[in-house]
């Protein structure tokens, strides 16, 4: 697992967290964490998308941007 930190954004009310994982086959897999809340209030989403990717950035990035445009929705699904 890649390290969070350098790619975790804030957008609004939450806070999203990308994370990329090597596959067996040298690809990579995209996580993405959507917390909003703060402390026993707080809520955790995770999102584990199809595509596979050659690089850990492209993963990263890929997670980032499906994160963003879940946050731009009006009301967010369930």
């Amino acid at each position: 697992m890649n390290d969070l930190l350098p790619h975790r954004q804030q957008v609004g009310r939450y806070v999203l967290s990308p994370v990329s994982r090597q596959t067996d086959d040298g690809q990579y897999t995209a996580s993405l964490s959507i917390r909003s809340g703060r402390g026993s209030a707080s809520h955790d989403r995770v999102f584990r998308f199809i595509p596979l990717f050659p690089t850990s950035l492209a993963a990263v990035q890929y997670a980032l941007a499906q994160g963003m445009h879940y946050t731009r929705q009006p009301a967010l699904p369930a």
